[in-house]
């Protein structure tokens, strides 16, 4: 049973601490279901199942899925789940849709992914933890005051759960510290690096008005204006020098990943409404789009940003479509190196003889993460939506999404027009 996408809608993207801020992720995945029912005028009535991604899910919203669904119009009575897989979230939300759907569980679903990474939350340590508990605990003013008095000044140092999250717990190494990985074994410079930063900035102010195309105004109050309107990490004026000042972030001495060929943390959220083809015919809707295959593929998590390449070359053998069969292809714009990296590996003799090798001129025409900035629980269905719009717009029939996953997988779909 094939799933076609009828349409789909994200929020801005705002660069952590900035205009977006002040919504958490439950309220960013709101402001999409509602913009893509409105959109769509599809009655919530005939939807079937909400899922949703994220990847920090707020402590106050477990099962965010569902308390995005509610809030945003759906009926009590449809079920919602909440679905991660780090960085491939909202694709995961896509694909486990399409699963269900071939399943029998379902005709109907809205799908997408939200992020709050300003919401991130700080931590207290263990040993801190410990002695608010035992103060907690204690029932007298003298116990009181003898827990209160075995906290140090370190106790309240606060731990940032961001930090943690982006640190593999396996390769024991910070996602960028994999990027710097890539960067040795294939011997990408950092102005190589650098310039596609600056491409994906430049493609990404061109393409501005294009990508309004995909974007539903977000109404906050306390924000000047009222609204936020556009993404707002692409520099338009940005350039190599500018770039080459920037020092290394996570190698300090010898590094080549600096905040500027990083993809952006960012706070936003996705949503699509998709269902089996047949429904859509049955309702006479006209899909944007439909997903033919997905697969999911693990690697070293040390190189983690080589999932894309295991990906794809699982998908070729399932569907039989090649890199080369696209008219687009996305892949996320986790850190130029490992998007470079991702090309050179498909050059190599293995991939390369399988007919594996990635035309990077067709890679992201519109900007990417660097640019536009990787909410992460968002990122995955913001390309399979950008995808299909510069389908639509352009008259081409297939595109290839694809993203690295922290903790060693790739992720990745073959989408078409109808």
């Amino acid at each position: 049973m094939s799933l076609v996408i009828i349409d789909g809608i994200r929020t801005p993207f705002a660069k952590m601490g900035t205009t977006l801020a002040s919504a958490d992720a439950v309220e960013l995945g709101r402001i999409a279901v509602t913009a893509l029912l409105a959109r769509t005028g599809f009655d919530p009535e005939q939807v079937d199942e909400t899922i949703f991604g994220c990847v920090s899910q707020p402590f106050d919203a477990a099962n965010i899925a569902r308390v995005i669904a509610l809030r945003a119009g759906i009926p009590k009575s449809k079920p919602a789940m909440t679905v991660h897989r780090n960085c491939a979230s909202s694709l995961e939300s896509l694909t486990t849709a399409a699963e269900r759907a071939a399943a029998g569980h379902g005709e109907v679903f809205i799908v997408g992914g939200t992020e709050s990474m300003s919401r991130v939350p700080l931590l207290f340590s263990a040993a801190a933890v410990a002695k608010f508990a035992a103060l907690a605990r204690a029932k007298t003013w003298g116990g009181k005051a003898a827990a209160a008095l075995r906290f140090r000044p370190g106790d309240f140092a606060p731990i940032a759960g961001l930090r943690q999250g982006l640190h593999d717990p396996v390769a024991n190494l910070n996602m960028g510290e994999t990027a710097e990985v890539l960067a040795r074994e294939f011997g990408i410079s950092r102005s190589e690096q650098d310039a596609f930063a600056l491409a994906s900035h430049q493609r990404a102010a061109a393409a501005r008005d294009l990508l309004r195309e995909e974007m539903c105004p977000a109404y906050l109050s306390g924000v000047k204006g009222g609204f936020v309107m556009d993404d707002n990490g692409v520099r338009a004026n940005q350039t190599m020098e500018a770039l080459a000042k920037l020092p290394a972030v996570f190698e300090r001495n010898t590094g080549t990943v600096t905040a500027g060929n990083s993809s952006q943390i960012t706070d936003g959220a996705v949503a699509m409404l998709v269902m089996a083809e047949a429904k859509a015919e049955s309702l006479g809707l006209t899909p944007l789009g439909r997903l033919v295959d997905h697969a999911y593929a693990g690697c070293d998590p040390a190189r983690m940003g080589l999932g894309p390449a295991y990906a794809i070359r699982k998908l070729a053998v399932r569907c039989g479509l090649k890199p080369s069969d696209a008219d687009v292809i996305e892949i996320n714009e986790a850190f130029a190196v490992q998007v470079l990296a991702v090309g050179q590996l498909s050059r190599t003799p293995d991939f390369a003889a399988a007919g594996l090798e990635i035309p990077m001129e067709k890679v992201n025409p519109n900007g990417g993460a660097i640019a536009l900035g990787h909410p992460v629980g968002s990122s995955g269905g913001r390309i399979v939506l950008t995808a299909l719009k510069h389908l639509q717009r352009t008259g081409g029939k297939r595109a290839l999404c694809t993203l690295c996953i922290g903790g060693g997988q790739g992720g990745a779909v073959w989408v078409e027009r109808p």
